[in-house]
């Protein structure tokens, strides 16, 4: 009948045309990785340049290359300038080590170990075990203290996510008045030098692991702070430095499950004198229960939960919800003083003594 053609329902096929885009996407991500370490993000720094020149300095195929290249042009990382020539986007450009935020390091995690470790989630579907135990017979962080190169990798990643993150945190939340900062499995320091350069009055002990340590001691001296700033070799299961203003945690409960998190906890509660804080920095996944959001913002808590159910299983690491969080700290002796969600889902949780 004529006209009918505008009566047919053209949802089912843009939502199956979109599931599809769903699943090729992980051929996005290992596209993206592949791009670093070839290193063409550097070699596309403020230029465009030729696939051979490009395959000429990696070594790589030319077609097999320049198909690479191509593929990645309608999702905005490259663009190709004229035949065979690609040059960086602004998206792009946040794969050279040098951009804000880097997310060179994270692309060199995906490239290797957690991300060999993301194709097995089934398993952990089915069994509840972490699928990075099940492919390497090693916790992570065990693993990473035996792995000096992939240790930094993590780290720098942690480090460019956070650096994302600091603006938001400092627009909200002032460190002036806290005289003496520990922070509590601190990396390589990043956040805790960023800290001290915005609270020129107070100093800092970072608590890590032996292999995390010697990273941030080389960070504190790049940032000239080491006059008001010490790393020193902790586990936050047994203790941490006493007596101190304000204790930090960021980015450190979401890797472990309630039981472990209720032990820093009680750690960090333990070293607490009456005047000082514990301050929690962490994702809170109550904004990403739907799809109508459409931010960033509510599909990052949702990934990044998925990120921690790979690494640790079911019953282990885990992004929470506020309230997930007020009881951890109530159980641990710990009263609520000021919640802080911000734009992109991070909750600063400040706490203090119970009694």
């Amino acid at each position: 009948m004529a006209g009918d053609e505008g009566m047919f329902d053209d949802a089912p096929r843009d939502h199956a045309t979109q599931m599809r885009m769903l699943l090729y996407s992980q051929l996005v991500s290992r596209s993206v990785s592949v791009l670093v370490r070839l290193q063409i993000p550097e070699q596309l720094s403020g230029r465009s340049r030729s696939v051979q020149a490009l395959a000429d300095h990696t070594g790589a195929h030319p077609l097999a290359l320049e198909r690479l290249l191509r593929a990645l042009v309608p999702f905005g990382v490259l663009a190709e300038e004229a035949p065979g020539v690609f040059a960086l986007t602004p998206l792009g450009a946040t794969l050279r080590p040098d951009a804000v935020g880097s997310a060179r390091p994270t692309a060199q995690l995906l490239a290797g170990e957690i991300g060999t470790t993301w194709t097995q989630l089934e398993y952990t579907a089915r069994t509840g075990q972490s699928a990075f135990q099940q492919v390497y017979g090693s916790d992570l962080f065990a693993y990473l203290e035996q792995q000096p190169e992939l240790r930094e990798i993590f780290d720098r990643s942690q480090a460019a996510g956070l650096s994302l993150e600091t603006d938001e945190i400092f627009s909200s939340i002032s460190f002036d008045g806290y005289r003496h900062i520990v922070d509590v499995g601190g990396g390589d320091g990043a956040l805790l030098c960023a800290v001290l350069e915005r609270a020129p009055g107070s100093v800092g002990t970072l608590v890590d692991l032996a292999g995390t340590v010697s990273l941030a001691e080389k960070r504190i001296a790049e940032e000239e702070l080491t006059h008001r700033c010490a790393a020193v070799v902790g586990d936050f299961f047994d203790s941490v430095p006493a007596g101190k203003d304000l204790y930090l945690l960021s980015h450190i409960l979401h890797d472990w499950d309630d039981g472990n998190a209720l032990r820093i906890l009680r750690t960090c509660r333990a070293a607490l004198p009456e005047h000082g804080r514990i301050m929690v920095i962490d994702l809170v996944t109550d904004g990403c229960r739907s799809a109508d959001g459409g931010a960033g913002g509510h599909q990052l808590p949702a990934v990044m939960d998925l990120y921690m159910l790979s690494l640790f299983g079911a019953s282990g690491g885990r992004e929470r919800t506020r309230a997930a969080f007020a009881t951890l700290l109530a159980d641990a002796g710990l009263v609520e003083t000021e919640v802080r969600v911000l734009p992109s889902g991070m909750a600063v949780i400040t706490a203090c003594r119970g009694d």
